[in-house]
């Protein structure tokens, strides 16, 4: 009898301190993360792209398509950045699903960021097909939460689409919300031939609210001089440029 009401007793006592510390513990999930400003002390820039590989990217513009275009873009520009700039490449709608969830979580990380990793970008890159759908805010979710797991440096994404969110989301109220507890991130849009002014208002948003510039690309020129001014590779672009001031 003695032992049962001992183990009550130190039971009791255990409750309130396990109360207080899972009150105090802060869990590292995308839903709880939080980005200490003070910690970001490097300031060196890592650099992510991420490009969609949805089916409308087989449509053409002009001559070829826009896969096409993508392709060849990447292949004149990569080359140009410094070997010392770590960069990494995500890609989105390269996969079909049975279901939309399925479809809609078709995003991944291909190559990781790293220093000297241009060529393996553009290698990986020529294998991957464009068959899916457009699960942007998704990928901005995988990009922010995993693909920039540290916050000790500076980061930077380019998102090169052709079209908007077809995925029951939002990437305009994704990027507002995350802003509210970090703001390491700048994402340069670059949208490739979009018409549709809807798509075009929902990427604008995720550039200007990170202070990253948006880019009307209606041509393979355009894609390379807005590609090549986001990576300050040169100083005049013939593109439209929207930026935040």
């Amino acid at each position: 009898m003695k032992k049962i009401i001992f183990t009550i007793a130190f039971t009791i006592l255990l409750i309130p301190a396990a109360i207080y510390a899972a009150a105090n513990y802060t869990y590292s999930t995308p839903d709880t993360f939080k980005y200490n400003p003070q910690e970001s002390k490097d300031t060196k820039e890592k650099i992510l792209f991420i490009v969609d590989f949805s089916n409308s990217m087989n449509e053409r513009l002009g001559a070829k398509t826009k896969l096409d275009i993508a392709l060849s873009t990447m292949k004149e520009t990569l080359p140009l950045i410094p070997p010392n700039v770590a960069v990494g490449l995500r890609v989105y709608g390269h996969k079909t699903g049975f279901t939309p969830k399925q479809s809609c979580t078709a995003s991944q990380l291909v190559s990781p960021i790293q220093t000297n990793n241009a060529a393996n970008i553009y290698q990986r890159l020529n294998s991957i097909s464009a068959v899916g759908w457009t699960p942007i805010t998704y990928s901005l979710k995988q990009a922010a939460y995993f693909d920039f797991s540290d916050t000790s440096t500076r980061k930077r994404i380019i998102l090169i689409s052709d079209g908007g969110e077809n995925c029951d989301e939002s990437p305009c109220d994704f990027i507002i919300e995350l802003q509210k507890y970090r703001d390491d991130i700048r994402i340069d849009v670059i949208a490739l031939a979009i018409g549709d002014q809807d798509a075009n208002n929902q990427l604008k948003c995720v550039a200007l609210v990170t202070s990253g510039k948006f880019y009307n690309a209606n041509t393979a020129a355009d894609l390379k001089n807005s590609l090549q001014d986001s990576l300050n590779l040169q100083k005049e672009v013939q593109g439209v440029i929207i930026q935040n001031n």
